[in-house]
């Protein structure tokens, strides 16, 4: 049987849960009160703490936690070129557990000028996570559909860009010498975080986008193309995922809706090795949209949820992957959270002991269910 190069049967979003005194670093780095330096020291020994936490917890495939950044996308679009974080124009709805909605506009990119990639954004902090575990490091980065889907064509300067034809062939290539980069560094699984195509199987966000002047019909393709452009010219032996996200910057959730509305230009256009879809919970419809993955390519199912503490049980979580298998092949299915456990920097509602539960409780059903191998 040839070596499994990812997704793994057992594997996870990317991003951990932050110590408190990195919080506090952070914070103190922010106002002053410490250096680069010391910041640099400290983040370094809580990641190689959190790859042993991983790697104790059974997993094959480990990340940094994405403990060097404040937000998991704003860090690497800002690494580029004239961009900047600016005023977002979409409305969101978050709906927290206990019911309530609160409506805010998060921020979105803005793009002043020709886009460039004039240093390494990833490159250091990918050969540190490398020299640091015997297993397979993953790098999760941010999707590209990010630098337009919350402000528009209004987030991208006109004077720079009077045709948005040649901003996605920019924003493709820089997007390309990054990762091209990272896999001459080592680099051998790279997953990309996508907000948007999960937010367009949404009717408040297709409405959202539609006052935007941007057609939410024709979104997903446009941005599948965007994406295939990104990591096209890849040797073969390098995995490439994508995982959707429905909104995790609270107990509840953002997008709901299935994954129908952009099921067939997902999982039958877009060129990567796996798909990471959110699972946890009724938001995300059923399985029926799996019919259009192709043969040979992975759906990592998201059933264990980072939203609350509780943990599922390993009989559960069989149970649905079971109700999976009735749409797709087995072999190709595997387990992971339905989001990062941390999807910014601030505190979430569980602890670093239910993280390494449920990673634990991933690994264990996983292993039930594929065998070690």
């Amino acid at each position: 049987m040839a070596t499994r190069k990812g997704p793994f049967r057992a594997d996870h979003v990317g991003s951990l849960i932050r110590p408190d005194h990195l919080l506090d670093a952070r914070a103190k780095r922010k106002a002053g009160e410490l250096s680069q330096e010391a910041l640099t020291k400290l983040e370094d020994e809580l990641i190689r703490d959190v790859i042993g936490l991983q790697e104790a917890a059974g997993m094959k495939v480990v990340t940094d936690g994405e403990f060097r950044r404040q937000t998991w996308h704003v860090d690497f679009l800002t690494g580029f070129d004239n961009v900047s974080e600016a005023p977002g124009k979409l409305d969101v709805f978050f709906k927290q557990a206990d019911g309530t909605v609160t409506s805010t506009k998060p921020n979105g990119m803005y793009v002043s000028g020709k886009l460039k990639r004039s240093k390494s954004i990833q490159g250091s902090d990918f050969e540190f996570i490398k020299a640091a575990t015997k297993v397979t490091p993953k790098v999760c980065i941010p999707s590209p559909s990010l630098m337009h889907f919350r402000g528009g064509r209004e987030a991208i300067d006109a004077k720079a860009y009077p045709h948005m034809d040649d901003f996605w062939a920019d924003l493709a290539r820089v997007y390309n010498e990054e990762i091209q980069d990272l896999v001459k560094r080592g680099l051998k699984y790279l997953q990309i975080d996508d907000t948007n195509l999960a937010y367009l199987c949404d009717e408040n966000f297709r409405s959202a986008v539609k006052a935007l002047g941007e057609d939410p019909d024709k979104l997903p393709g446009t941005y599948v193309k965007l994406i295939n452009d990104c990591i096209k010219g890849l040797p073969d032996d390098v995995t490439t995922a994508i995982h959707l996200c429905r909104g995790n910057a609270s107990t509840g959730g953002v997008a709901k809706g299935g994954y129908e509305p952009v099921a067939e230009a997902l999982l039958g256009g877009l060129n990567v090795d796996g798909f990471f879809l959110e699972y946890d919970d009724e938001r995300s419809g059923d399985f029926k949209p799996l019919r259009f993955l192709p043969k040979g390519k992975t759906v990592v199912l998201g059933l264990v949820t980072t939203k609350n503490p509780r943990l599922e049980s390993s009989d559960e979580l069989k149970r649905r992957i079971d109700e999976a298998t009735k749409v797709v092949s087995l072999d190709q299915l595997a387990l992971s959270p339905q989001c990062g456990f941390s999807s910014g920097a601030g505190k979430r509602p569980i602890t670093i002991a239910d993280e390494k539960k449920k990673l634990a409780r991933i690994v264990e059903t996983a292993d039930a269910v594929w065998g070690r191998a």
